[in-house]
């Protein structure tokens, strides 16, 4: 991917290159190529708040950066991207596939349950979500991703309720294509597990200790451990600190600011022990691996 200057912030955007305000019914759909050719096939680093984003890349290579996680992929898959992940794209003038861009309000208000379960699963870490050339899985997605974007761009859509519609529906289908990914014999555990790790996304930084994820989640943290181990193998509070660890990467890596900023930023009372934790859990420093990143960063 193309190299950049570090920022003095990571930029926060509606669309990308836009700075309007998020509007609490927003639903945006376009096609990946109609944004990416006016940037060269590449979309700088950047991160959209109160968003959620779904990339459908239907066809054609595309490298991707969510957080300081970076791969070469191809379609058919989906990207999903949480509010607050920082990520960027570099694509070709092959790569077709469509954008939806979403308030989470307007999905969930005045459904089922349902599709507010499928989304807070869906959307419990970035990730991407591979599809079989082919498969009935796969025409499904890219036909709903068709039909949404032909009723968004419809003279009559902004009164229209099918793009509502058809979004749940990709929003349903995507999770539910998920869940028979890693489906097994401990799916009630599975789930329980999802729901832990939407806790830790949203209170890593208020440093919970193990017995309030416990509590929030009706375990003991004898069981939440277990329960973690039996997924991952590690404990609970690797997992808590792994996340945070994830995110003083993506900072020093992104953000031009001090060290002792960051380490206030992401609750931690003292910049000292900040630096110790994070060369405990990295081998390095942080001003250590923010130099081995000073030469350039994938965008």
């Amino acid at each position: 991917m193309a190299r950049f200057a570090r920022k003095t912030s990571i930029p926060a955007f509606a669309l990308y290159g836009e700075a309007s305000a998020v509007a609490p019914d927003m639903l945006h759909v376009e096609s990946i190529q109609s944004r990416s050719r006016l940037y060269r096939w590449e979309i700088d680093v950047h991160t959209h708040h109160a968003l959620h984003q779904i990339l459908w890349i239907a066809h054609g290579p595309a490298e991707v950066a969510l957080d300081e996680a970076r791969e070469r992929c191809r379609g058919p898959l989906a990207v999903v991207i949480p509010p607050g992940v920082v990520h960027a794209f570099r694509f070709s003038r092959d790569t077709d596939g469509e954008v939806l861009t979403f308030n989470p309000r307007a999905v969930i208000e005045g459904d089922v349950p349902a599709t507010g379960e499928a989304l807070r699963d869906l959307f419990a870490a970035p990730r991407l979500v591979t599809f079989e050339p082919g498969a009935t899985a796969t025409r499904r997605m890219a036909t709903l991703f068709g039909d949404l974007a032909d009723e968004f761009a419809a003279p009559d859509a902004a009164g229209s309720p099918v793009p509502l519609w058809l979004a749940r529906a990709i929003v349903w289908r995507l999770a539910q294509h998920c869940a028979r990914q890693a489906k097994g014999p401990r799916g009630a555990q599975r789930a329980l597990f999802t729901r832990f790790l939407v806790l830790v996304e949203a209170h890593h930084r208020d440093h919970w200790p193990v017995t309030r994820y416990a509590a929030e989640l009706g375990l003991t943290p004898e069981r939440l451990n277990r329960l973690v181990r039996g997924e991952t193998g590690q404990a609970a509070l690797d997992l808590v600190h792994a996340r945070l660890v994830r995110e003083a990467r993506r900072r020093l890596t992104y953000v031009a600011a001090p060290v002792s900023k960051l380490a206030f930023e992401l609750g931690f009372e003292d910049p000292a022990y900040f630096c110790r934790f994070f060369k405990r859990h990295t081998g390095q420093s942080p001003r250590d691996y923010r130099r081995t990143t000073s030469d350039g960063i994938p965008a």
